[in-house]
Parts: C-alpha cells; structure tokens; sequence
C-alpha cells in the first residue's frame, strides 16, 4: 500500500463533496441540531484557490482515500498570537481507517502551517467522538474549551 499525500485539484470536487457528506453523515449522530438533507460546511473550491489554506488527499494506488484542510484564521484579540492555522474536512474513507493515513495528513498540515509561520494550529471535535478524540489526543492535541448547549 503506497500512500500519497498531495494538494486536492479543482477538478476533483465530485470526490470531496462525497467526503464532505461522509463527514455529514459521521456527525450527524453528535449533533441533532443538523438540518436533514445534504448540507455543506465548506467551500472546497475557495480553500483549494486560497493561499491561505491547504486541502490536501491522501491517495492510495491512485484511489482518492482522505482528506483535511488547513486554513489561517485570525486569533481573537486577547490572544497572544495573531493568526493560527484551523483544521477541518478530516476524512478516510472507512475500509482505509487504522491505517494511519489520517495521522499522515495531520503531519502534512502542520507542517505546512509551520512553513505559514503559524504557532498555534487548532480543531473542533464533538465531546461524544471518542474515537476522533483518542486520534487527535495521540497525535499531540490537548481539549481547549467545550462549547454548551441547550436546546429551548
């Protein structure tokens, strides 16, 4: 299994609107306040033209199998750094994961973060994801903050 970690292209967008809703799909069962029907919480072609994000595939004998982007964002006044890089659209298509393949492309993206001249690189996971939480925790993320809610 050789594994290749590249820049996504325009003219794949079909692949990642299906990641997209596989994420959908994943969440769904931590969040009952999602809309029925397709939805979409990113505007892939954007992240791919910007330079100020990179979305990256995992590729695997010329199958797209993953992907995750990472975009500079402004801090928040009070912190002591300006921007820092956020990680979204983390995907492996579920016959690939256990492989490592989601740790390959965290590594890529920090390392890209780095080359942005980013110290800080930040991600959202639900509280009820263990197993998202146990990856991101074995990968070196600490919890920050939990957001709350009530439903009135």
């Amino acid at each position: 299994m050789e594994l290749q970690i590249r820049k996504a292209l325009e003219s794949e967008i079909n692949i990642l609107l299906e990641f997209e809703q596989g994420i959908v799909d994943a969440e769904r069962p931590f969040d009952n306040s999602l809309k029925e029907g397709e939805i979409h919480y990113y505007d892939l072609i954007e992240l791919i033209r910007s330079d100020k994000a990179e979305v990256l595939l995992a590729v695997i004998n010329g199958e797209i199998v993953g992907s995750g982007y990472a975009k500079i964002l402004k801090a928040k006044p009070y912190q002591k750094f300006e921007e820092y890089a956020y990680l979204g659209f983390m995907y492996v298509k579920p016959t690939f994961r256990g492989h490592g393949i989601n740790q390959k492309i965290l590594d890529r993206l920090i390392e890209w973060s780095k080359e942005k001249g980013m110290t800080e690189v930040r991600l959202d996971v639900y509280a009820e994801n263990e197993i998202a939480k146990k990856a991101y925790l074995k990968a070196g993320f600490k919890p920050n903050l939990l957001e709350m809610r009530f439903e009135i």
